[in-house]
């Protein structure tokens, strides 16, 4: 096969140092023979040195600023490795390491992973291009790292072309989960989703929405921002500023940016929570400038700084407020403290880290706790090299056991434990010894099925390749003196909430709490956001809530409306009341007073009843109508002040469909008893031949009574079967319910009033015409006051009825039922009560005959001298007057002067016959 060469160069710096590169073997930070090799990619020193000198060559430099933690990784997985070696886990194979050293650096750990590629057993370090690397067997099978996200970013993309596995216990960019970018990237820890989710949760938990984020200019730091910002805004919390600082030292604007950054943070008194998305070696700079400037703040730490012993160690670090942070779920490191304890027995030829790490012991034990750790960080490799002979050999193994990170170092040897238990998959019936026995990609797809038991838990790598393990909540908490890191509570990414351990690690997260750190003041129960002119959503301002609506949460966008129309809420109410339901009780003290006046009336119906009973054979009883009529008519009366008790208390479908049933047929019974009256009083007392003959064809009684009740009682069926009335609740009220009878249709109770209107309206014209008839008789005339009082008491009700609302609403129309009732019933048998009582010499026979004659001859004469005024002769039936007749004095026998059997008057003679038919034709029509 055809193929190109690669060959890796190592240029160098130095000829005669420790750390100069001569040969690519020199590049190598720590390694171990053995039968499969494992990479290793650590960021032990924070930068690489830039070139002084123009024009700029491509030479690998020195790097500088010794990170203790991330050599303690490296150590970690030295541990591990050995761990394994040294048990049954991988009996026939020995599995060997190189360590490089990334410096934080993508170009570097590019050169590194290109060693990784390089063909296995080459003494030239070359690496083959091929179109098929299926049999190509690399210098390793698998790699560990590396520290961050940017890094891993680039070596995946060139370690995927053999698709080596990388498994990174650091590297947590969101964006690494894509297996479409990253075929062969896994990871021990979960993704920056997790935490960026757990950040958003614990800051709106807390109460604040209102905070400031600054994080790198790099890959990692834009993808944890631009996470973080969706979380965030699911969570209702707004970002007030954004800072970005250049990923690296070595920028000219670094200082510049943090100023500002620092500034920025000073001027936004309103932001109280700061989130740092950044490396430890930028914290630290930045911290120290908060320091100096005295900056209070709550701070939020990712899972980058969060455990990082040599910040919690920075002098005044309690004045910049309080820190907390996620971390990575540790497990049982207790034998990796006891690998440290024997570090100084292993040998230091192949393991330039620790070598370096011994130097620097020497270089700065004479220094406090605070500077010691400053100066292990600022030495650069250059000034290790000339102070070199001026070493001598120190051990501690207490400044190490201090900077351990568990989280870190327990995600470390998990993924060189995921690594072994992949080649367990893949040796079991092969020969491992053999160096191309087991390709990377055959180790892969082992790799996505392993099950590792940790701490009697079975981890695995999901389809994103990724392990989704608790968050450790870290709270920096100042004890003796001392800033120590302390679990808070653990986040479960699965179920997304806290898990607190005890009563006073809550009490911890409480007092969190305390710290305001909001755009506007929380909105209390009872308010609701109203969003102003600003762009972020968490400023607004508050507002109650209106009429009818209500919040129970602070900070509520809206207010609840009421969930039904039976509750109501006040203004700024936090909940709903249910509306009282009111109605006309019989308690009321209106409605008692209504019941009082319908119970008289029935007092006074029973009374006329037994007054009329008594009196029956009187000339008063028979003039009106006889004692069956009149009791028809009373009962018509007793019945529609019974209808007012259906109006009172709570109505119900049998009140509503009978009250107004009721009323109407027995006040149409009433009307049609009184009309029939009407007709009789006027056929017996009129002398127009034309009325009289109209009248004798309409004067039916029984058929008239029974027909004009039973019109009303047709329109009274159809109105209850077709739309009947019923209960209904009226909302209009805002803080009641008035229960009331909904009339169904008004149509129907329209007609129903109208027909009664007509029947009354048909009485009053026939009344209104009999108004001159003798006093005993002249009821027409109370009957024509009767029925108007009828027309202005329904006239007055239809606007008050149309314009009445609430419970007094059934009040009115007993009203006006009580005054057209009373109205009709006084002017119809009060004023012959009072003859009966008043006047019983009235109340005779004869009293009434003398009544009668006297009315009926006058009105004879009335019409005997309407009908001589037609004639200038008189007829052959009259005869002349004899002067003896025409004086005053000759006039006898009651006031009428006889002549030979004839009538006289004024001056005229009428047929002798007269008077008698007259009087004849009125006694016999009573």
């Amino acid at each position: 096969m055809a193929f190109v060469s690669f060959l890796i160069p190592c240029l160098m710096v130095s000829t005669d140092t420790a750390f100069s590169c001569q040969n690519p073997a020199d590049f190598v930070g720590a390694s171990s023979p053995g039968d499969i090799i494992i990479g290793g990619l650590f960021a032990v020193h924070s930068k690489m040195l830039r070139p002084e000198e123009y024009p700029i060559k491509p030479i690998i430099q020195n790097c500088a600023g010794f990170e203790i933690q991330i050599f303690l990784q490296t150590l970690a997985m030295i541990h591990a490795i050995e761990t394994i070696n040294n048990s049954t886990l991988l009996p026939e194979v020995t599995l060997g390491y190189e360590i490089y050293d990334t410096c934080a650096d993508v170009t570097k750990a590019m050169a590194s992973a290109l060693r990784f590629l390089a063909k296995a057993n080459s003494s030239e370090d070359v690496v083959e291009f091929r179109c098929n690397y299926s049999d190509y067997v690399p210098r390793i099978k698998a790699v560990t790292g590396a520290s961050y996200s940017e890094v891993s970013m680039a070596v995946s993309r060139l370690l995927a072309l053999q698709l080596i596995p990388q498994v990174s216990p650091a590297s947590s960019a969101e964006i690494l989960s894509d297996k479409i970018r990253f075929p062969s990237f896994f990871r021990t820890i979960p993704s920056d989703f997790h935490q960026t989710r757990a950040m958003a949760h614990l800051i709106c938990e807390s109460g604040w929405n209102w905070i400031g984020v600054i994080a790198t200019d790099d890959d990692n730091g834009r993808f944890a921002l631009e996470s973080f910002g969706v979380q965030a805004m699911a969570n209702n919390v707004c970002i007030a500023f954004k800072e970005l600082l250049p990923a690296y030292l070595s920028d000219n604007t670094f200082q510049s940016k943090v100023d500002r950054a620092i500034e920025k943070i000073v001027k936004e008194t309103e932001v109280n929570v700061i989130v740092v998305f950044m490396r430890q070696i930028h914290v630290l700079k930045l911290f120290k400038k908060a320091v100096e400037r005295n900056v209070n703040k709550i701070w939020i730490a990712s899972d980058n700084w969060s455990a990082a012993v040599k910040i919690s160690s920075i002098p005044n670090i309690r004045q910049l407020g309080t820190i907390v942070g996620f971390g990575f779920k540790s497990g049982d490191i207790s034998a990796f403290q006891d690998f440290l304890r024997n570090l100084p027995e292993k040998p230091t030829e192949n393991n330039k880290f620790l070598r370096e790490y011994m130097m620097l012991l020497s270089l700065c034990a004479h220094l406090d706790y605070h500077d010691f750790q400053m100066c292990i960080s600022n030495q650069s490799q250059d000034d290790l090299l000339q102070n070199v002979e001026n070493t001598y050999q120190i051990w501690s193994d207490d400044f190490l056991k201090a900077h351990i990170e568990p989280g870190f170092i327990h995600s470390t040897e998990l993924a060189v434990y995921a690594i072994a238990h992949a080649i367990k998959g893949q040796c079991q019936d092969r020969d491992c010894k053999d160096p191309s026995a087991v390709a990377p990609w055959e180790l892969l797809e082992e790799l996505k099925n392993v099950t590792i038991i940790n701490d009697d838990k079975e981890i695995k790598f999901d389809s994103n390749g990724d392990i989704n393990t608790r968050y450790s909540v870290l709270l920096w908490k100042e004890i003796d003196g001392r800033m120590e890191i302390t679990t808070m509570a653990e986040y479960d990414p699965e179920k997304g909430g806290f898990i607190f351990e005890d009563e006073e690690k809550k009490k911890d997260f409480l007092d969190l709490k305390k710290v305001q750190s909001t755009c506007s003041q929380h909105c209390r129960p009872g308010q609701m956001k109203k969003v102003t002119e600003s762009p972020h959503t968490c400023c607004y301002e508050c507002v109650y809530c209106p009429e009818n609506h209500y919040s129970n949460q602070t900070d509520m966008d809206y207010c609840y409306r009421c969930s039904n129309k039976s509750y109501w809420a006040p203004i700024n109410s936090t909940t709903c009341y249910r509306k009282t339901i009111h109605f006309l009780t019989w308690t009321n003290w209106f409605a008692v007073f209504l019941l009082l006046l319908s119970a008289f009336g029935v007092i006074l119906v029973l009374s006329v009843s037994v007054i009329f009973t008594r009196n029956v054979h009187t000339p008063v009883v028979k003039a009106s109508g006889g004692l069956t009529v009149c009791y028809i008519i009373l009962f018509s009366h007793f019945l529609i002040f019974l209808s007012t008790v259906f109006f009172i208390d709570e109505p119900t479908e049998l009140k509503c469909k009978t009250r107004q049933a009721l009323f109407g047929i027995s006040f149409a019974l009433c009307v049609s008893c009184i009309l029939i009256k009407s007709l009789k009083i006027l056929l017996a007392f009129s002398f127009d031949p034309k009325l009289q003959n109209f009248l004798k064809c309409v004067y039916k009684p029984v058929p008239t009574v029974v027909t004009c009740t039973g019109i009303q009682v047709i329109i009274c069926t159809f109105w209850l079967i077709f739309r009947a009335p019923f209960v209904e609740q009226n909302f209009s009220m805002p803080r009641a319910i008035i229960l009331e009878c909904n009339e169904g249709s008004i149509v129907a109770f329209g007609i129903m009033l109208s027909y009664i209107a007509a029947l009354a309206f048909i009485c009053f014209i026939f009344a209104f015409k009999g108004r001159k008839l003798p006093e005993n008789y002249n009821e027409a005339k109370f009957i024509t006051f009767g029925m108007l009082i009828y027309f202005i008491a329904w006239i007055v009700f239809i606007p008050v009825y149309a314009t009445t609302f609430g419970k007094y609403l059934p009040a009115v129309e007993i009203i006006v039922v009580l005054i057209s009732n009373y109205g009709i019933l006084c002017c119809t048998f009060l004023p012959k009560c009072y003859i009966i009582i008043y006047k019983q010499e009235t109340n005779t026979k004869s009293a009434f005959l003398k009544m009668i004659y006297t009315y009926s001859t006058k009105s004879a004469s009335s019409v005997a001298v309407s009908q001589i005024s037609l004639d200038s002769k008189p007829s052959s039936s009259q005869a002349t007057v004899p002067d003896s007749c025409k004086s005053e004095n000759s006039v006898h026998g009651n006031g009428h002067c006889q002549l030979s059997g004839q009538k006289l008057i004024k001056g005229k003679v009428l047929p002798k016959s007269t008077p008698r038919t007259v009087v004849r034709k009125r006694l016999s029509s009573i």
